[in-house]
């Protein structure tokens, strides 16, 4: 029977290794915590937490949100790279869809008009009309960003069980096509 690569081994080719990434000259003060053996573990409740907290950051309306991201990873114990890498689905070409897109959300949910004409993707306008947009964008980043996280940690979940349940039903079948194999010929075993 075929046999399909676990998602695990899979995953674990492509993640860092964290003695690797203690050599480097910019994580040495933290090299300590990236060791903790929690941060690389790829369970069901890690990667999870690590989903959640990596599609959170993403909506954050900041810039380094993987400094957040790494943080949040840290102090839950979550599954760090999975956290991180999740905050790139926002990136320069994403990133003005999507910070409008909360900030429409968050005018709606503040009953604010949508303050969209002469919109210039500058920092003078900005400054200018962070006081108009701030409120919103901020509102409408933390709800988007709570749904976005949420929504993915229940997909990882559910996934994640349900590849469970199919890899315990192979070996089942597995198990009972041996047994069948045995029985009709009792010297094959």
């Amino acid at each position: 029977m075929h046999n399909p690569v676990m998602p695990k081994r899979m995953i674990r080719r492509y993640l860092p290794n964290p003695r690797t990434l203690s050599e480097y000259a910019l994580l040495r003060p933290v090299s300590r915590w990236l060791q903790e053996p929690d941060l690389w573990h790829l369970n069901r409740r890690s990667v999870s937490l690590g989903t959640l907290i990596g599609l959170f950051c993403a909506f954050l309306p900041m810039p380094f949100q993987m400094l957040p991201a790494a943080v949040l990873a840290i102090l839950l114990r979550c599954n760090l790279p999975v956290a991180v890498a999740l905050v790139w689905l926002s990136n320069p070409l994403t990133m003005p869809p999507m910070m409008y897109f909360c900030y429409r959300v968050g005018a709606w949910l503040l009953d604010r008009r949508v303050e969209a004409g002469g919109v210039h993707l500058n920092w003078e306008w900005l400054s200018a009309n962070m006081g108009n947009i701030g409120y919103p964008l901020l509102v409408g980043s933390v709800l988007c960003g709570l749904v976005a996280g949420l929504v993915g940690m229940l997909l990882v979940r559910v996934s994640w069980r349900m590849h469970v349940l199919s890899r315990w039903r192979l070996r089942r079948e597995q198990r009972r096509l041996r047994l069948l194999l045995s029985k009709r010929d009792p010297g094959a075993q």
